[in-house]
């Protein structure tokens, strides 16, 4: 087969980028237990020792690694004794671990999340992350899915979540997060708390009486702290974790409902050390996170990837323009320096600058705040307008890093730390990743990985769509085998994204499904929408489409036909949806027709709807 190489960037900068994923090589593989076993996140704390240096900072305080391990390992205890067990799959007597019963939370952005997931970890079970704005119905959906043994949440979270939990018949434990820090008590080691109150935080709602019981005494729940800490490392260096279920992240697909992508322990550690060199962090790092915790971004990305190398986390409670900007100009320590978000964030926050930061003085110190000390700023989870992305270099002084990924891979393509980024473009492949574009019938056009990519002749600049295989490839769709098997080409995995690799570069052109909206950073099932539309009492006939947004990427039109003597209007269609979808799914925009054109077999032609409808050629 005939084939042209094109290497990334110039001789000089593939020989770089060769000993960086060489040495990137080398960090993941040369420890062999690392290899074999892999380890979650709270297992490389412990490795590391990272011990007394500042994980987080939020809304409750700061957190050392130190009293993160010890109030996770606290709860995990809880997790043991309060998880259902699953009947089948559970070994015999085993009273140390879970064997990947799968714990659902529903946590703040704060600690408690990291608690909540580590905690599940420790128990042996598989982490299933609530989304904070779903409707219980959504949420109720997730937890029955994935047939979860135990639902954690923080007392503001109580009124959704209690009602599920009964009606399921499983137990509900509440954690009251403002337990979690206490600055006037440190933990001084792992493994040795003297934060006792963390124990009085925590309340268990049983089965389907909900009887609440207070576990506040110091003998039924004092902190699991020296000899029996000890025993409990040694088990879980004993546990062979690369091929266990760590993780159950809901995202939705052409079919629909959403899907539970399940995750290795390997593929987590895969999709976290990749990014690790490549975008530079280093122990020194402090990270803004104002981003979701339901998705791989938020998870892996902002939070996975700075817990892991012994950085610090600032979490804000949710996106506000106005607390990111202080954050990012202020000299407090710690003095953030990395920073990543949607491009919908990014928009919000040039639209504040724009009203507030007017003065050329102001402006001034703003820029060069921002260059001297920041060093990163990443944009990701949907395509960045060049407008936006050429207004925030003019603000800030840093061109954007485009990167790109998919709840089912982590990263996978990511423009360069040092080195061109081209607008429109999402750079090369990461280190331990292989790409390749395939035709509509199969045929291979480019395969490539971190240091080349090969085009066969012929072929070059022609779009296909981008396949994926390596370690961060994700293990299945949770009991979904037709799903799994559907979206696997010998081994390779079809993103459903449309892609070309022209000029030495990758640029994602859209999505292969017109079902697929991304909009704010979401991916949105157009079914999914249609279905839940269909509930209304006017609504006969609905066909869902993403719209071009400046803001969003894209954002979510319905095209409706209604019921005969029926009347809606689009704030009538929003204010019913409040309390039945997740905000951002609902419409924006609203079309009423008599009729909703099909062609012979009486299917929808999207792209005809978009440009008949909307006026949208694309």
């Amino acid at each position: 087969m005939h084939s042209v190489i094109f290497l990334h960037q110039t001789a000089m900068a593939h020989l770089l980028k060769a000993l960086r994923h060489h040495r990137v090589c080398i960090q993941l593989f040369r420890n062999k237990s690392i290899s074999a076993a892999g380890r979650p996140v709270f297992l490389q704390v412990l490795k590391e020792d990272h011990g007394d240096r500042l994980a987080l900072v939020d809304s409750l305080g700061q957190h050392t690694y130190n009293q993160l391990i010890n109030r996770s390992t606290t709860l995990s205890q809880h997790i043991l004794t309060h998880a259902r067990r699953d009947p089948v799959s559970s070994k015999k007597d085993s009273g140390i671990i879970l064997n990947e019963e799968r714990i659902a939370f529903l946590c703040p952005n704060n600690a408690s999340y990291v608690v909540s997931q580590w905690g599940s970890w420790m128990s042996g079970g598989v982490a299933v992350p609530l989304c904070k704005v779903h409707p219980p119905e959504e949420l109720e959906y997730v937890i029955s899915d994935s047939d979860c043994s135990l639902v954690i949440s923080t007392p503001s979270y109580v009124d959704k979540i209690s009602p599920i939990a009964k009606k399921l018949q499983i137990n509900h434990i509440i954690l009251d997060e403002r337990f979690l820090c206490n600055n006037n008590q440190t933990d001084k080691s792992i493994g040795n708390s003297n934060s006792a109150s963390f124990n009085d935080g925590v309340i268990v709602e049983k089965g389907e009486e909900v009887k609440n019981i207070s576990l506040n005494s110091d003998e039924d729940w004092k902190t699991v702290e020296g000899n029996d800490f000890q025993i409990l490392e040694q088990k879980w260096n004993q546990v062979r974790w690369k091929q266990r279920n760590a993780m159950l992240l809901y995202t939705s697909g052409t079919t629909g409902r959403p899907k539970g992508v399940v995750s290795t322990f390997g593929n987590i550690q895969a999709q976290t050390t990749c990014l690790l060199d490549s975008w530079g962090w280093s122990p020194q790092d402090v990270i803004l996170h104002v981003l979701p915790l339901h998705h791989a971004h938020g998870v892996i990305n902002v939070l996975a990837c700075p817990l892991w190398c012994g950085a610090t986390c600032v979490m804000l409670p949710s996106f506000d323009p106005e607390l990111v900007w202080e954050n990012l100009l202020s000299d407090d320590h710690p003095r953030v320096n990395v920073f990543m978000a949607v491009p919908t964030i990014y928009a919000k926050l040039i639209e504040y600058y724009n009203e507030r930061f007017t003065t050329p003085k102001v402006r001034a110190f703003l820029k060069a705040t921002c260059k001297e000390k920041i060093r990163l700023m990443v944009s990701g989870s949907a395509a960045l307008p060049q407008p936006v992305m050429e207004r925030w270099e003019d603000i800030t002084g840093h061109k954007l890093l485009e990167r790109y990924g998919m709840t089912e891979l982590g990263m996978v393509l990511s423009n360069p730390l040092n080195g061109p980024r081209v607008p429109g473009s999402v750079g090369n492949p990461l280190p331990t990743v292989d790409v390749r574009i395939t035709s509509s019938d199969g045929k291979v056009l480019v395969w490539g990985n971190s240091i080349q990519s090969h085009v066969k002749d012929g072929y070059r600049g022609e779009a296909g769509q981008l396949e994926v295989k390596g370690p961060n490839v994700f293990k299945e769709y949770w009991r979904r085998p037709d799903a799994t098997e559907e979206s696997f080409s010998d081994g390779w995995f079809q993103t459903g994204d449309t892609v070309k690799y022209e000029n030495g570069i990758y640029s994602i052109l859209g999505r292969t499904s017109v079902d697929i909206i991304k909009s704010g950073g979401y991916k949105i099932s157009a079914l999914d929408v249609e279905r839940r539309l269909l509930a209304h009492p006017a609504i006969a006939e609905c066909v869902v489409v993403g719209l071009p947004d400046m803001t969003w990427g894209q954002r979510v039109a319905a095209v409706v036909v209604l019921r005969v003597r029926q009347h809606l209007d689009l704030q009538e269609l929003r204010d019913w949806a409040k309390e039945k979808m997740p905000p951002y799914i609902i419409p924006t925009e609203l079309k009423i027709l008599g009729e909703i054109p099909k062609n012979a077999m009486g299917k929808v032609n999207k792209k005809s709807i978009l440009k008949e409808v909307f006026g949208n050629e694309k």
